[in-house]
């Protein structure tokens, strides 16, 4: 039942980061347009820096997620990497329980904050540009965020009650060396 939701989620998850990436090339383009056409033409594009602000949510939060699932985040993996089977588990269950915990309270304010923004009509200065849109993304991604911990949490918890278990939607701490070897293989692939 963990794979079947994990590899489900995964799929939200891979949509998320390519609209994320997506966003970012439409910003880099708008970007250099904007150069260009405010240096040679002398017409800048009106409200860029509105839309370049509003789009700062989309880079940083919409693939929060992913990150999680590869394992890409800070944590205190010197630590748990000193551990195995059982403890390791556990200490990942008690860590994962409490980032659940902080991510539910940061999605119900970060939702209230888009409420709040919804309700007045909140817009930027320069085009009026609604804000809401940039500020639902980060209650979103913080939904997502959460159900992405409550898989990893049901494999922590499959792991404590059987450590000999294959690690099913849990991300797995990799040493430098073996990253080394993944990322060199993965080039070879792609030769």
């Amino acid at each position: 039942m963990i794979n079947i939701f994990d590899k489900f989620l995964e799929k939200i998850e891979d949509f998320f980061t390519a609209f994320s990436a997506f966003a970012i090339f439409i910003l880099m383009i708008t970007a250099t347009v904007q150069i260009i056409s405010r240096k040679v033409l002398n017409m800048p594009i009106p409200g860029y820096i509105d839309f370049a602000e509003q789009s700062i949510a989309i880079f940083a939060f919409i693939a929060i997620a992913y990150c999680q699932r590869l394992g890409g985040h800070v944590r205190m993996e010197i630590f748990l990497s000193a551990l195995n089977g059982r403890p390791k588990w556990i200490t990942e269950a008690i860590q994962t329980t409490a980032t659940i915990f902080v991510i539910i309270i940061l999605t119900y304010f970060s939702f209230k904050h888009f409420q709040r923004a919804w309700i007045i009509g909140d817009s930027t200065i320069d085009i009026q540009l609604p804000t809401w849109p940039s500020k639902l993304m980060i209650p979103l991604a913080f939904s997502l965020l959460t159900l992405r911990l409550c898989v990893q949490l049901a494999g922590y918890i499959r792991l404590i009650v059987d450590p000999k278990l294959q690690p099913i939607g849990v991300p797995l701490i990799v040493d430098v060396e073996n990253q080394a070897k993944q990322e060199a293989s993965q080039l070879d692939n792609i030769k």
